[in-house]
């Protein structure tokens, strides 16, 4: 390939994956586990404890399944397949959703309160509903975690294809061309969303919400697939002969390496932190704002995250994705404590400054860890680093099932007091991960700095 060639196939692949990326994130926005998915389940089932589920499982669906297949795609020395296995079968199964939710026709919302008092009764609550409430609470649930699950599949081909398809210095700012381009569609989605809610029954309004999902997802892992995959570099690595020697390589690498160790730790703080990621919804419920305003909080948190892209996408490629990570850690300390200050009192306008706040961060916190994660993986073994990652990290993510029966219990202020101590322990512990610190112990390729 001549010099003039080269330049030319990073432009089209910035395009295709930036692309891709503007069309999920806007697909993504439409079945939010904050917002509309808790919005959904809440009003299905009045229980705490299934609200606490929609984001545990859409955190460890997404992370559990990567250490398979980042043994699996570093075997067969292709990506994509797997890509596509999981782009395409999460935009079945929300469509799948769409069409349950569609064909209940409509039904009232059973409301806040109705699950009963404490854990026991919250769930019995959720899913004795009369008949067919029971089963589309169920329904619901069980596509829900077909969607997470299978989207897990994505997560290392992707990281993998990306870094292949874009250099270094311009990975930051794809992610965040990513996020503006998709936080301005979802904005869009966010008006159709509350449009839909206003005028259509429930739950026929979030069955078309769904359906929107569904079709910007088809369309991201088209246009994705569309450039082909990058060539992959030569490996002087033999291959692994089982996946019991890439699980001891993965140990190994956690014990040797001390940033990744560090990263590690800093996810499962992290992890905590998102234990209070769907009461957000709950606690405006409780404070007597009516959930008819949820596309109204989505469409702040849309804004947020739109409006932060330029600074996320700066500051990681300037500053370094370890000095975005500790502000955006240092961040996601602010907006339980101000659930601690100011609920159940907080008026509306209280509650879109948060989710326009939380909506920045979230968006501040994709691109710091994917980033950092991209520059510490050696390039000839990214989908096995990517798969140890996000393996180790699962677990966390499995806390709001834990904030669901603290706030069934009544304690719904001890869910946000644990999420803001979480962020503040992440935060000192990615004070201790420095620009090219700990190189005499990093394995591999994983010693350049950022």
């Amino acid at each position: 390939m001549n010099d003039g060639a080269k330049p030319t196939g990073h432009r089209r692949r910035f395009m295709n994956v930036a692309g891709a990326g503007v069309a999920f994130q806007a697909g993504s926005a439409a079945v939010d586990s904050g917002t509309i998915m808790s919005a959904l389940v809440w009003q299905l089932s009045g229980s705490s404890l299934l609200v606490g589920s929609v984001t545990a499982i859409l955190r460890f669906g997404w992370l559990f399944p990567q250490l398979i297949v980042g043994y699996l795609a570093g075997r067969g020395g292709s990506s994509m397949r797997y890509y596509m296995i999981g782009a395409y079968g999460r935009a079945m199964a929300m469509a799948l959703m769409a069409l349950v939710l569609w064909m209940a026709g409509p039904a009232g919302p059973i409301g806040p309160g109705s699950g009963g008092a404490g854990a026991a009764a919250d769930m019995a609550g959720a899913m004795a509903g009369a008949g067919p409430r029971g089963w589309l609470t169920a329904a619901v649930m069980g596509l829900w975690v077909t969607y997470a699950f299978v989207s897990g599949i994505v997560g290392v081909p992707y990281n993998d294809i990306v870094a292949r398809a874009v250099p270094s210095h311009l990975r930051s700012r794809l992610l965040a061309t990513r996020f503006f381009g998709g936080g301005l569609l979802a904005l869009g989605v966010a008006a159709l969303a509350d449009r839909m809610v206003a005028t259509l029954p429930f739950p026929t309004s979030y069955a078309a919400i769904i359906a929107m999902a569904a079709a910007l997802m088809f369309l991201s892992a088209t246009v994705f697939t569309a450039m082909g995959e990058p060539e992959a570099p030569c490996s002087t690595r033999p291959p692994r002969p089982s996946f019991a020697a890439y699980l001891r390589e993965g140990i190994g690498v956690f014990r040797t390496d001390a940033r990744f160790r560090a990263f590690v730790i800093a996810q499962w703080f992290g992890g905590a932190v998102l234990m209070a990621a769907p009461f957000y919804v709950v606690a405006v419920s409780r404070a007597g704002v009516g959930l008819e305003h949820v596309a109204l909080l989505l469409g702040a948190q849309t804004a947020g995250a739109l409006l932060s892209n330029l600074l996320w996408g700066w500051w990681g490629d300037h500053l370094g994705k370890a000095s975005l990570l500790r502000a955006i850690a240092f961040g996601r300390i602010w907006p339980a404590l101000a659930m601690l200050l100011f609920a159940p009192q907080a008026p509306l306008m209280l509650f879109i400054a948060l989710f326009f706040l939380l909506g920045a961060l979230a968006n501040g916190l994709t691109i710091a860890v994917i980033g950092f994660l991209m520059e510490i993986s050696p390039e000839d073994d990214r989908p096995a680093w990517s798969g140890y990652f996000n393996a180790m990290t699962a677990p966390a993510f499995l806390l709001p099932l834990l904030a669901g029966v603290i706030a069934a219990g009544g304690a719904l202020w001890l869910v946000f007091a644990l999420s803001a101590g979480a962020a503040l322990a992440q935060f000192l512990i990615l004070m201790r991960i420095r620009t090219g610190e700990v190189t005499g112990e990093v394995t591999g390729g994983a010693s350049r700095s950022e």
